[in-house]
Order: structure tokens, then sequence, then C-alpha cells
């Protein structure tokens, strides 16, 4: 009973952040570039739970959070520079959207061989958030804040 009560409070981050993706897609008032960046996460978090139970079992619980916290992280940075952008000319928007691409998929948190499901938002052009499900959000993240130094 006490380690349940341990990995409940561990996974408080992960759970949060989930829960408010799932309200932003499930409200028919959130616009629908929202919608799409909030299944997003999702699918990212889902796709992080079941990849850490398989691959990562004895990983600590507070492991899921830290790369929930990342993910998140990762997407607001990604929108900040995405309303940055919007005056900038094509080729800099591109040579920026390509950063947080690289770096999702330069980071691979699992290492996962089948393309489907870790890669079905990178190759999908219609995606506002082509990245890999399969990331380390914590180093993306800070690869992405290293390049946009430079």
């Amino acid at each position: 009973m006490m380690a349940f009560c341990a990995n409940a409070q561990a996974q408080e981050i992960f759970n949060e952040i989930k829960h408010k993706a799932f309200d932003a897609v499930s409200n028919e008032k959130t616009l629908p570039i929202m919608k799409q960046i909030n299944q997003f996460k999702l699918d990212a978090l889902n796709y992080l739970a079941i990849s850490m139970q398989e691959q990562m079992p004895d990983a600590p619980v507070l492991y899921l959070d830290e790369q929930a916290l990342g993910l998140n992280n990762f997407i607001t940075a990604y929108i900040m520079q995405l309303v940055k952008m919007n005056n900038m000319p094509d080729a800099a928007q591109v040579k920026i959207t390509k950063i947080f691409i690289d770096a999702s998929v330069s980071n691979p948190l699992f290492n996962d061989k089948e393309e489907e499901p870790a890669h079905s938002y990178l190759n999908n052009a219609s995606s506002i958030t082509r990245f890999s499900l399969d990331t380390d959000w914590s180093r993306a993240l800070a690869a992405v804040q290293a390049q946009l130094k430079d």
C-alpha cells in the first residue's frame, strides 16, 4: 500500500500534464491547433508510460515526472518559437523548426526500432508537432536551448 501511495505522488507532474492535455483535447472551445498540440502531448505521455513499463521497469517513478516535465517544457519552448517566428522569413522559420525536430530525433530515450508509433508524428507532414515520441525530452530541450543560443 505504501509503494502505491509513493507511486501516485511521484507521478503527480505526469498526471497533471496529462490531465490538462486531455481537458484541452476534450473541450470543444479549444482552438484546433491547440487540440493538435495537446493530442501530441497525450500520445507522447502514453508512449512514455508504456515504453517505460516495458523497457525500464526498474526506473525510479520520478523519472516519469522528469520526462513529462521535459516534454511540457519542450513543447512550450516550441510554441514560443512559433510565435516569434511569425514575422521571420521562411528560411529562418524552417531552420528553427528543424532544430526542434532534429533535437527530438537525435535524443531517443528507448531507441525504439519500430517506426510506428514512435515516428507517427514525425512522418506526418500536416502535423505541427513533427517530433519523435521516442525522445528523451530533457536532453532534447537542452539541445534546442544550446542551438538557439548560437
